[in-house]
């Protein structure tokens, strides 16, 4: 008697779904605002706890050469569109410091954009040109850091982002 065999098939993809899914996307009200009010509940000592040690330990190379030494002093801010949420980072005495307020420069984009930047997966000065990232109030430093971090090199994956 011949025991039946189990043929798997690879799943086909379900337009259906991820359809519905972009189409909820775009009508439901933005997460970011609650996102907001927790960044802004949590204190700054906080954040520089949980952030600063890993991006010190990332970029240890490329501040042991020297490639942070133009920002001395500078400040510049990273946030989500709709200006919630965001972090401020500085470079003083040799560290990547985590500060309250605002940047000198802002680059605003949203949480996708930002992923495609720090994975690499498209030129940086494309995601400028589609406006998919802005910069804002002092350009040049804006320019100068995506500049810096467009030649140093890494291999950095985040999970996959699901909002909705």
């Amino acid at each position: 008697m011949a025991l039946p065999v189990s043929i798997t098939l690879p799943l086909p993809p379900k337009p259906l779904i991820s359809d519905s899914l972009a189409l909820l996307s775009e009508y439901l009200p933005s997460p970011f605002p609650l996102l907001g009010a927790i960044d802004r509940s949590i204190p700054i000592p906080i954040k520089q706890l949980v952030a600063e040690a890993p991006l010190n330990r990332f970029f240890a190379e490329a501040i042991a050469d020297g490639e942070f030494d133009d920002f001395e002093g500078r400040r510049i801010r990273l946030e989500v569109n709709g200006g919630h949420p965001g972090i401020t980072i500085g470079y003083w005495a040799g560290r990547l410091r985590v500060l309250d307020g605002p940047g000198e420069a802002t680059i605003r984009g949203s949480l996708l954009a930002f992923k495609t930047l720090a994975e690499r997966r498209q030129d940086p000065d494309q995601l400028f040109f589609q406006r998919r990232l802005v910069v804002e109030g002092d350009t040049e430093l804006g320019l100068g850091l995506k500049n810096l971090l467009d030649s140093l090199e890494w291999d950095f994956k985040l999970p996959k982002l699901h909002l909705f």
